[in-house]
C-alpha cells in the first residue's frame, strides 16, 4: 500500500485554508451593510437587466449593468459565485444564485442556477453581491480524496511519481523533431513532451517562450491524439492559450468562464460554438417554449378550480417534454462539438463540467502550475493518462489566505515538488525579452545563472545620450514616509509618486515627437496604484501619452511587458518593515517586465536590512546607474 501521507497532509491543510477564506468572507461581506459593501467594490448596487435567455445545461442567464459607482473598482471577477437580490417594502428580500460569465467594464453576464430568469429580476434595480466559493474546495476535496484511493490505475501510479517514488519515464522517439524558429532548449522540450509516458515538467523564466513552446508541443500532440486537455489556475490563462492555439489553426473549444469580452475569444466558447450551429435555434425556440408554459402554470390564482388543476398540470407536463427534448437536441449538438475539437481549454476546476462528465484525455497541459495550489491541480490530473506542468515557481505563487495553511506547505505546488524529485526536467534557457542587466540580478537571484539573454535583446536600450538600463532612485533621508489606508491597511507613498513623476517627465522631455515607449509603473500596493490612477490626470504632460503608460500591481502585470518599466516599493519607516515585498518572487515578476530601462525607487535605509534587497544595491551600484532622490526633489 503507497504512502499517502503526504496527501493526507495537503488535504488537512486545505480545511484550514478554507475555514480561513470563509471566516475572511464572512467578515469581509456578511458582517458589512450594503453602503459599506459597495464601497469597498464587494457589491454592485443598483444593478438593471437589460438581457435574458438560455444557455447550456438547463440555466437561464442575465445580462446587466450597475447604474451607479461606473467605473469604479471592485473585487468582482468571471467564474465568481454571486448572489442577485431585491429588496422589497418590509425589509422582504427576493434572491437567486450564480456564476459569472464575464464582465466588461460595468456590464455583468451571469449564468443562473434555475432554469428560469425569476419575473422579479425585471421589475426593479438588483442588488449582486459576492459568495463564498464552497465549489472549488468541495472539488478539490474530492480530486485529492479520489487520488488517495486511487489503487491499481493510471492515477496511482501518476500519484506514485508525484510522491517521489518513481521516476517519470520517457520513450525514445523515432526520430529528433527541430519546429524552426525555436532555440535548441525548446526544442528539447517539445520532444521531451511527445516522449513523455507519464510526467513532464516545463521550467519557463521570465520572457523565455514559454507559451510559444507549449503551442508548438499541443500542435504535434494533436496529430497523434483525439483532443488535448489545455489547463491552467486562472480563466486569463486559459484565454491567451485558446487565442494561441487557434491562431496555429487548431479547433479551440473553450469551457466555462472568460477573462474578457472579445469575439475573437467568444466564438471559441461553448456558448459561441452552439449559438453558431444550424440546429441551436430551434433549441432555443423549444426552451423559451418551455419557460412560457412553466411561468403559466405557476401563476397564482385565488380561486382554483378543478379544471385549473388540470390546465396546470398539463402545463408542467408540457414544459417537461419540451425541456426534455430541448435537452436530447442540446446534448447532441455538445457531443459533437466536444468530440471534433483538437483542444478543450478551461481553468483547473472547470475540468469536472458537466460538458465533460465522460471525457478522458490522454494528455493534460497544465499551464502557469507555479500559480495553482495542488488539490486544484490533482483535479485535471484524475482525468488523463500523461500530465505536462509548465510554469516557473519564482514568479507569482498561489494565493493562500491562511497563514497557518501556508506554513504547513500548503503554498507549495505540485510543480514545485516535480523539480525537486525528477532527475529530468526541462529548463528554457534562453529570454526574448529584457537587456542583459535587467536580466542579471534575477537570473543570479533565482536560476542560478543559467539564462541568457537573446543576441538580439541582449544590448537593448532607448535611442537616449547615456542612456542606462538599470537605475535605482534611492529616497532615503527624503521623508517620504509610507501611509497605510486605514480601512484597507494597504499602503500607499504619495511622495514616492511625485518623484516619480519627475523622473519620467525628464525621460519624456528626451524622447522626439512622435511614438513614445510603452511604459508600465507598477507597485506591489494597492493603495499606491489606485493613487497614481486617481493623480495620474492631474498631470498635463501625462495627458497626451496616457494610451502608453498602464498601472496596475505586481499581479496585474503577470505577463506582460514593457519599453519601461517604474517600480514604486512604497515601504519607508523606521523599523526596517518590508510587508508584501519579503515575497521575492513577486519582486521577480515586476523586475522582468522591462525590456529596454528599468527604474526602482525606494528607501534604502527600510529595505536595505534585509538580503535580497541589499543584494539588489550592490548590483545596482557595480552594473546600473545610482541615484539619490534629492536629485529630483525641486
Amino acid at each position: 500500500m503507497a504512502d499517502i501521507s503526504p496527501l493526507q497532509k495537503v488535504l488537512d491543510t486545505l480545511l484550514i485554508e478554507k475555514e480561513e477564506d470563509f471566516e475572511q468572507y464572512r467578515k469581509l461581506v456578511l458582517s458589512l451593510p450594503l453602503n459599506k459593501k459597495k464601497e469597498k467594490g464587494l457589491c454592485w448596487h443598483p444593478f438593471l437587466v437589460n438581457k435574458t435567455g438560455f444557455t447550456y445545461g438547463e440555466r437561464a442567464y442575465i445580462i446587466g449593468e450597475r447604474v451607479a459607482n461606473l467605473n469604479e473598482a471592485h473585487k468582482f471577477k468571471s467564474g465568481m459565485p454571486v448572489n442577485i437580490f431585491l429588496r422589497e417594502e418590509k425589509r422582504h428580500v427576493k434572491e437567486q444564485t450564480g456564476i459569472i460569465k464575464y464582465i466588461n467594464k460595468n456590464q455583468m453576464k451571469i449564468i443562473l442556477s434555475s432554469k428560469d430568469t425569476p419575473d422579479w429580476m425585471k421589475q426593479g434595480l438588483l442588488g449582486i453581491d459576492l459568495l463564498f466559493d464552497e465549489r472549488t474546495y468541495l472539488e478539490m476535496e474530492k480530486a485529492l480524496k479520489l487520488t488517495m484511493k486511487a489503487k491499481g490505475n493510471r492515477l496511482a501510479e501518476l500519484r506514485d511519481i508525484f510522491l517521489g517514488k518513481v521516476q517519470p519515464q520517457f520513450q525514445q522517439l523515432s526520430h529528433h523533431i527541430e519546429v524552426p524558429g525555436l532555440n535548441r532548449s525548446q526544442n528539447q522540450a517539445i520532444n521531451n513532451i511527445l516522449a513523455a509516458y507519464d510526467v513532464a515538467i516545463v521550467h519557463g523564466p521570465p520572457g523565455t517562450g514559454k507559451t510559444t513552446t507549449l503551442v508548438q508541443a499541443i500542435k504535434l500532440l494533436c496529430k497523434q491524439e483525439n483532443t488535448v486537455l489545455v489547463t491552467a489556475a486562472s480563466n486569463a490563462a486559459v484565454d491567451l492559450m485558446t487565442e494561441r492555439l487557434s491562431d496555429e489553426g487548431l479547433n479551440v473549444v473553450r469551457i466555462g468562464n472568460i477573462s474578457r469580452v472579445d469575439e475573437k475569444l467568444i466564438k471559441h466558447t461553448l456558448d459561441g460554438r452552439l449559438s453558431d450551429h444550424p440546429e441551436s435555434k430551434n433549441v432555443k425556440k423549444i426552451k423559451v417554449q418551455a419557460a412560457e408554459c412553466r411561468r403559466k402554470a405557476s401563476k397564482y390564482k385565488r380561486t382554483f378550480t378543478h379544471a385549473d388543476r388540470r390546465n396546470r398540470t398539463a402545463l408542467y407536463q408540457e414544459a417537461g417534454e419540451l425541456s426534455s427534448w430541448a435537452k436530447q437536441l442540446e446534448t447532441r449538438l455538445i457531443d459533437q462539438i466536444i468530440s471534433s475539437a483538437d483542444v478543450i481549454a478551461c481553468t483547473l476546476v472547470n475540468t469536472v463540467s458537466d460538458v465533460l462528465r465522460d471525457c478522458k484525455f490522454r494528455t493534460v497541459i497544465i499551464d502557469e502550475a507555479a500559480q495553482a495550489l495542488e488539490p486544484a491541480t490533482w483535479i485535471p490530473i484524475t482525468r488523463a493518462s500523461r500530465v505536462i506542468l509548465a510554469g516557473d515557481p519564482f514568479q507569482l505563487p498561489p494565493t493562500v489566505k491562511s497563514l497557518k495553511a501556508a506554513r504547513q506547505g500548503l503554498s507549495k505546488t505540485l510543480i514545485e515538488k516535480g523539480l525537486e524529485n525528477f532527475r529530468q526536467v526541462n529548463f528554457l534557457n534562453v529570454q526574448y525579452r529584457m537587456n542583459n542587466i535587467i536580466m542579471g540580478f534575477s537570473n543570479q537571484q533565482f536560476y542560478d545563472k543559467k539564462l541568457l539573454a537573446d543576441i538580439a535583446v541582449e544590448n537593448w536600450k532607448l535611442q537616449l545620450k547615456a542612456d542606462h538600463p538599470l537605475v535605482y532612485i534611492d529616497t532615503a533621508g527624503c521623508g517620504f514616509e509610507e501611509r497605510a489606508n486605514p480601512e484597507t491597511g494597504s499602503k500607499g507613498n504619495p511622495d514616492e509618486w511625485l518623484l516619480l513623476y519627475e523622473h519620467l517627465a525628464k525621460l519624456l522631455d528626451q524622447f522626439p515627437e512622435g511614438e513614445p515607449p510603452s511604459i508600465g509603473i507598477i507597485s506591489p500596493y494597492r493603495e499606491q496604484v489606485e493613487h497614481i490612477k486617481t493623480e495620474f490626470g492631474d498631470f498635463e504632460k501625462l495627458e497626451s501619452i496616457k494610451d502608453h503608460i498602464t498601472i496596475a500591481t505586481i499581479d496585474g502585470f503577470q505577463g506582460q511587458e514593457r519599453d519601461i518599466i517604474y517600480i514604486s516599493l512604497v515601504r519607508s519607516n523606521s523599523k526596517g518593515e518590508i510587508g508584501f515585498l519579503s515575497d521575492h518572487r513577486r519582486m521577480n515578476v515586476a523586475m522582468t517586465r522591462a525590456k529596454k530601462k528599468l527604474i526602482v525607487i525606494g528607501d534604502s535605509a527600510t529595505i536595505g536590512g534585509h538580503s535580497f534587497y541589499a543584494d539588489f544595491l550592490t548590483y545596482v551600484e557595480q552594473f546600473g546607474l545610482y541615484e539619490t532622490g534629492w536629485d529630483y526633489m525641486s
